[in-house]
This record gives C-alpha cells, structure tokens and sequence, in this order.
C-alpha cells in the first residue's frame, strides 16, 4: 500500500530519499509546535542513514494537499509478546497548522491502520503529550483509548554509559 486517495485533493505516499529535507523539516516544525525545538539533534546524513541506509529503522509517509507538503507520519514496527504479533509504533503525525481540518491526520492514521490491518499486526501505538488536548481529543474521537496505567520511561544515549556502569 503506497500511495492511498480519499479525497481528490489529497496524497498519501510513502517517502522517498529525495524527501529527506522536507521530512527533516516537518520534524522541525514538530518540535516547534511541541516546544521541543532544542532536542531536535536529526539532520539529513542521519535521517538518510536511519530511514534509507541498509537497515531502515523506520518509515516515513507524506501527507500532500493539493500539491503542496502538508504533513507526515513516521512509525516502525515492533512486537508483542502477549499478543504474539507485530505492531505498529507510530513516533509521529504531524500536520501542518494552516492545513489541519482538512482530514489529513486522519488519513495518515486510516492509512496506518490499514496497514496493520494488512499485515495482521496486533495493534497501533503511539504516545501523545498529556498537555495537547488537541490531539487526545482527535485520537479519542477515533477510538483510540488511553493507556493510563502505563507510564513511558527511557534512557537517552548520554545515560547509556552511566546505566551500564550500573550494572556491574
């Protein structure tokens, strides 16, 4: 499934190389929104390396609205134990503010969907900041429901030494 239309105005493609600086600067634009715009640390050499090298990390689709770049989505696949079955992860959607309304979000997401759908994954995941209700409006509105219970840790890659020093 690589290209989908729903409405005779808009495009749903997956990325190609040569959309590396626009998928940089919708994640640019993301993090503005997000007011995350200092740990942005992507740039095009490593975007081309994590999405197109030898082994891709992650996929990218282009939302287009009449012709013009109007959003993306990047996710990747994981796996569940409990269910046995892959899932999707989906680390970002991202419309851009002029164009939102227009049923671009909800593509992306139709088309993820679909997507797992096609491949019998066992779910669609993906997190979401507690402040923008915004968007927890637009995901509950689609069924999504909240994982409540879960809380989402991590460990950045300046910790890596400090908790494998911790091991020992």
């Amino acid at each position: 499934m690589s290209i989908m239309k729903t409405d005779p105005k808009l495009l749903i493609r997956k990325a190609e190389e040569k959309d590396i600086p626009i998928i940089l600067t919708l994640i640019k634009e993301l993090a503005e929104y997000e007011k995350l715009s200092g740990e942005v640390k992507a740039d095009e050499k490593i975007l081309k390396n994590s999405l197109f090298g030898n082994k891709a990390y992650a996929e990218v689709l282009i939302a287009e609205y009449n012709g013009k770049i109007a959003g993306q989505a990047i996710y990747f696949y994981n796996f569940s134990t409990f269910l046995g079955k892959p899932g999707i992860y989906l680390e970002d959607l991202f419309v851009r503010p002029a164009l939102r309304g227009n049923g671009i979000g909800k593509a992306l997401l139709m088309h993820l969907i679909r997507l797992a759908k096609e491949q019998d994954c066992g779910r669609v995941e993906w997190a979401v900041l507690d402040w923008n209700e915004p968007a927890i409006n637009f995901y509950k509105n689609l069924s999504a429901a909240a994982m409540d219970e879960w809380t989402i840790f991590r460990i950045t890659s300046d910790k890596f030494d400090e908790a494998l020093g911790k091991a020992d």
